[in-house]
């Protein structure tokens, strides 16, 4: 017999989500973006995405930090220990068409996205 789960969505994590299924794919948006469209702060952006149970579908792959740094995926930095979950979200974005360096940096920066 398996247990399902329920996962509990606040009002601002709805909004946060319904945000990022604007993003195209190949294209990516800032936390601070996401944040202005919202009324919002980077770092609330930033605990939304990290608790998406959604992911990949609801894309939070597609979202980096202003300076164009890869930033985290799912609560991990590129420096974590594993590193597993950026090297996820870089192939997630690579798969997209969006490339960055061996810094973490965006390597197309017309591959910005602002349309909220």
């Amino acid at each position: 017999m398996s247990a399902t789960k329920t996962v509990t969505v606040t009002d601002y994590q709805t909004r946060v989500y319904t945000l990022l299924q604007q993003i195209p794919e190949g294209k990516i948006a800032s936390y601070a973006s996401l944040a202005r469209a919202l009324g919002s702060s980077p770092r609330a952006v930033g605990g939304a995405l990290r608790r998406n149970p959604f992911a990949p579908s609801v894309p939070c792959h597609r979202v980096i930090a202003a300076s164009g740094f890869v930033g985290g995926f799912l609560g991990d930095w590129q420096k974590a220990p594993s590193g597993v979950n950026c090297e996820k979200k870089l192939g997630l974005l690579k798969e997209e068409g969006v490339v960055f360096d061996t810094k973490g940096m965006l390597v197309d920066r017309t591959q910005w996205w602002d349309g909220f």
